[in-house]
């Protein structure tokens, strides 16, 4: 008889040992979820990174040259200017300009206005540009690159705002644009087209 209520009293403690133990996995199991959600919020949710500022391909409407001898040109084109916000929150940016430049000297310049670029999306604004090189030097190289056929230019604009994460986290960000264009003459056609 003692046998066996000492099985029966071996049972039951392996019994309990048997549940403390599920009860243990269960709640570690439990920190361990907590502990991977937090560290995903944190290290996805909650990453704030500045968007991305680009000036996107275009068509040239107008563009009139000079010859190398009196070397000039004017142009206009619609810039399709691209925001795009990466964040889980939208980004709320100043109004800005955005400044083309021939051999460093600026040639025109188109206006963003301030708006917003709403969360995991890109805002598209399209902008009116001409450009004329009045302000060039006689010492520039424009002359040559009329003869060779192609026009370099480079586009740079800064784009100050804040993105929001879950209607309360703030925190200011800057994007920033370099972009280098080479426009044929012959064709008016935007030969290449990089941002950094």
């Amino acid at each position: 008889m003692s046998k066996d209520n000492e099985s029966l009293h071996y049972m039951d403690e392996e019994a309990k040992r048997k549940k403390r133990m599920k009860w243990t996995i269960g709640i570690i199991a439990f920190v361990i979820f907590q502990v991977v959600q937090a560290l995903f919020f944190v290290l996805v949710i909650m990453k704030f990174k500045s968007p991305k500022f680009r000036v996107g391909e275009f068509d040239v409407q107008t563009l009139n040259v000079g010859t190398q001898a009196s070397p000039s040109f004017d142009m206009t084109f619609v810039a399709p200017i691209r925001v795009k916000n990466t964040n889980w929150g939208p980004f709320k940016y100043d109004a800005s300009t955005v400044d083309f430049t021939y051999g460093g000297v600026q040639v025109g310049q188109a206006v963003i206005p301030k708006s917003k670029a709403n969360f995991k999306s890109t805002k598209k604004i399209d902008v009116n540009v001409a450009l004329s090189s009045a302000n060039l030097s006689t010492t520039s190289n424009l002359g040559s690159d009329l003869s060779s056929g192609i026009i370099t230019l480079n586009s740079q604009g800064a784009l100050k705002g804040k993105v929001t994460i879950m209607f309360m986290f703030k925190k200011t960000k800057t994007s920033q644009m370099n972009c280098t264009m080479a426009i044929v003459t012959a064709t008016k056609a935007v030969q290449s087209l990089s941002c950094e």
